[in-house]
């Protein structure tokens, strides 16, 4: 009999909850079309590219219109400017080394330039100092305790350079292909994490960091791994940190979303906004291939 009572009161409360349904269809407005920035440059050789597109609403799942008919332009404070084109007319605008030159110095501090439609925006960015990657190795595992299925972890090392906070973002690629999840998005404070760097100083990553770089799955034999360190400024570790809280941001305890922060501004104070974000990083890396060379029976 209590059995029968429980089931009835679930039934009951089921019920209830369906006969409170309501469906809401959110009708949004649509603001004004924004110019949108996605520009990464280092200090590796070969072409740059900063990209152009325009803003579009929120539902709207299509690719982004693109920005062409721009003039782009980025300086450094040792006095050279270089010149971005568009010369497929697709929101890619290029810059083409000439010789051996690297647009990317550590330690120069570079100003983008854009003119669009009327409107000028300017960011700016310092290309930092960034540690090698000494080493990347392989220790065999199961994917979870209770699964019989094994596979490799990666463990990169690097030490970070002593004497300053340093900011950092972590990528790594898979048989060339870059993993790119929204858990991908590893940022790090002097090779820790924020608020602990404290005491890592000058000290080797710490073991979270350095095994962030694996994809859900493991690697497997043969696999090519590669990871990268690159430098940040404080405003782009913000950028990273804030862009994964968005896109991770979801559940009963989901926050509401809110813009994210950019360094785009233009010039003036009475013209449209734009959003995105000018970045520079200096880079190093690492690649490896999971064979017996680069096995260990343990990451120590």
């Amino acid at each position: 009999m209590q059995r029968y009572f429980i089931l009835l009161f679930l039934l009951v409360g089921v019920l209830g909850l369906n006969s409170c349904t309501t469906v809401i269809d959110a009708k949004l407005d649509t603001g004004p079309i924004q110019l949108s920035v996605d520009g990464t440059l280092t200090d590796q050789p070969g072409s740059q590219t900063i990209r152009l597109t325009q803003t579009a609403a929120y539902f709207d799942s299509s690719t982004p219109p693109v920005a062409t008919s721009a003039t782009v332009t980025v300086s450094d404070n040792a006095g050279k400017t270089y010149s971005f084109t568009d010369p497929d007319n697709d929101g890619y605008y290029v810059w083409q080394p000439t010789g051996k030159d690297t647009l990317g110095h550590i330690g120069r501090t570079y100003q983008l330039t854009i003119a669009y439609q009327g409107e000028t925006y300017q960011a700016s960015s310092k290309m930092n100092r960034v540690p090698p990657v000494d080493s990347l190795i392989f220790v065999k595992r199961k994917l979870n305790p209770l699964s019989k299925r094994e596979g490799y972890r990666a463990d990169f090392y690097a030490i970070d350079i002593p004497n300053e906070v340093d900011y950092y973002r972590i990528r790594f690629f898979r048989n060339g292909e870059l993993q790119n999840k929204p858990g991908d998005i590893i940022t790090s404070q002097d090779g820790a994490f924020r608020g602990v760097s404290t005491v890592t100083d000058g000290l080797t990553f710490i073991a979270p960091i350095r095994r962030s770089i694996n994809p859900d799955s493991l690697y497997v034999l043969n696999d090519v791994v590669k990871v990268e360190v690159q430098s940040l400024t404080l405003e782009a570790f913000d950028f990273w940190q804030e862009l994964r809280t968005q896109i991770t941001n979801g559940g009963l305890f989901a926050t509401p979303s809110v813009n994210l922060p950019t360094n785009i501004i233009n010039t003036s104070a009475s013209g449209r906004k734009a959003t995105g974000f000018f970045i520079t990083s200096a880079v190093r890396s690492r690649s490896a291939i999971v064979a017996p060379p680069n096995l260990r029976a343990s990451e120590n």
